[in-house]
């Protein structure tokens, strides 16, 4: 019975430490959130409890975690087509995270207090740093622009320089000339401010007959 009740209240700090993690990722709309950190984490500790149970190799059964966790956090990442920008890696890593928490509390002993810990660092990274992540975005955002105008000589070349001008960094990618269009795609860098500047007077500009960005 003791030990019925030690692993029942594992499974209770499991889903707790689950969504405390989980709470953050539901608030931000992300993929994964509050019911599969919840959920992720607390298969981590089953599976290690059984593994105790049955005197398995520990290692074995933590290897097995970490691979299902692989294919979980595979489907959380994906490319976004209409920009190319690779997204759901924070929420992966999260995720990933979280099963090692779970393995943890599994283990009980002495890797309480390791979880505790990491538990600790990991609320860190998602909650404490999101303001140190704001001012680095308005000092420095990256922006992938997509532009098509009317082809004239050296038009492409044209919005290259207006970037320079609002104090932007752009690396030109991809050019496609169909009759009398030309598009280009360009990652472009700088402050936030300056974007919105670039933004506002590309969208005034005449020539100009699809903006993405």
């Amino acid at each position: 019975m003791t030990f019925i009740t030690e692993d029942i209240i594992k499974l209770l700090i499991s889903a707790g430490t689950g969504a405390i993690i989980g709470l953050e990722r539901e608030y931000h709309s992300k993929s994964a959130g509050l019911r599969t950190m919840i959920l992720i984490c607390l298969g981590s500790t089953i599976f290690t409890i059984i593994s105790m149970q049955l005197g398995s190799d520990p290692s074995r059964i933590a290897a097995n975690i970490v691979t299902g966790i692989g294919f979980v956090g595979g489907g959380i990442i994906f490319r976004d087509n209409s920009n190319g920008r690779i997204t759901g890696i924070t929420t992966a890593a999260a995720a990933w995270v979280t099963a090692a928490l779970g393995m943890c509390v599994g283990f009980g002993n002495g890797l309480y207090e390791t979880g505790f810990v990491a538990m600790i660092l990991v609320i860190a990274a998602l909650y404490s740093l999101v303001p140190i992540q704001r001012v680095i975005k308005q000092k420095n955002t990256i922006r992938t622009y997509r532009i098509v105008c009317k082809f004239r000589s050296k038009s492409l070349k044209h919005y290259e320089e207006k970037f320079e001008q609002f104090g932007l960094r752009a690396e030109r990618g991809t050019q496609n000339k169909t009759y009398e269009q030309i598009s280009g795609i360009w990652i472009v860098k700088g402050p936030e401010k300056n974007h919105e500047k670039a933004i506002k007077s590309i969208m005034n500009d005449p020539e100009v007959l699809e903006f993405d960005f």
